[in-house]
C-alpha cells in the first residue's frame, strides 16, 4: 500500500517560543564573552537559530502537523500573555559532565511548565511520547562535543548570577520546521499560535 503525502514523516519539527530580537542581541553578547573564557571541544549555537523549546517532534507528517496545531489551539484558549527573563546560566547534566550550555529563565515560568505539560499529556492521543524528564525553560548556547579539558566553564558557573539578557513578554507559541544543512539547521515558522488578547 502506497502512502499519501501527507503521511510521509518528512517536516523535522518543534513547538518553541521565539524570543524578541533584542534578546537574542544581548544572548549574543553573552556568547562573545564566554567565547573568551571557554576553551575546549564546543559549538556555539548562532543567536537567530535560539529559541525556547516547548517540544521536539523529530520527523512528522502533515497529518502530525494538523493533530500538534489542534492540541496547541485546545489548550492555550485561556492562556494569557506572561513575562519570562533570561538568565543565570547553567548546564545539563552536571558541570563536570557538561553537555549544554544554556540560560535559564525565571519570571512567570509555572505558566509555561504548566503549558508545556498540558500540551504534552493532550499529544500523547496522537501517539507522540510524553518527556521523561521535567521541563525546564532554558536557551541553548552551546553544545559540548567533549566535556573533558574544558577550560574556564566552572568559573563562568562561579558568576552565574551575572549574566541575563532580558525580559520580554512571550505572546503565542510557535510550530517550526527545522531544515538540516551543512551550514546548520534553517528554521521556518509553520505556524503561530496566539494567546487569548494577544
Amino acid at each position: 500500500m502506497s502512502l499519501n503525502v501527507s503521511d510521509e514523516k518528512s517536516i523535522r519539527a518543534f513547538l518553541a517560543v521565539d524570543p524578541p530580537e533584542e534578546v537574542l542581541n544581548e544572548v549574543g553578547r553573552i556568547q562573545d564573552r564566554f567565547k573568551k573564557t571557554i576553551q575546549g571541544d564546543i559549538r556555539w549555537v548562532r543567536p537567530e537559530g535560539i529559541h525556547l523549546t516547548l517540544k521536539f517532534f523529530g520527523y512528522v507528517s502533515e497529518t502530525d502537523i494538523a493533530n500538534i496545531s489542534q492540541v496547541v489551539k485546545n489548550n492555550i484558549v485561556n492562556v494569557k500573555p506572561f513575562m519570562v527573563n533570561v538568565r543565570r546560566v547553567g548546564v545539563f547534566p552536571s558541570v563536570n559532565r557538561a553537555r549544554v550550555l544554556w540560560l535559564g529563565m525565571d519570571g512567570d515560568i509555572d505558566i509555561l511548565i504548566d503549558l508545556q505539560k498540558k500540551i504534552d499529556k493532550g499529544l500523547q492521543e496522537y501517539g507522540f511520547e510524553m518527556e521523561n524528564r521535567p521541563f525546564s525553560p532554558h536557551v541553548t548556547l552551546a553544545r559540548i562535543k567533549e566535556p573533558k579539558g574544558l577550560i574556564g566553564l566552572a568559573k563562568i558557573i562561579e558568576k552565574s548570577e551575572e549574566y541575563a539578557a532580558g525580559s520580554f513578554s512571550v505572546g503565542g507559541l510557535n510550530l517550526f520546521k527545522s531544515t538540516l544543512t551543512p551550514k546548520g539547521a534553517i528554521y521556518t515558522k509553520l505556524a503561530y499560535f496566539p494567546f487569548a488578547g494577544f
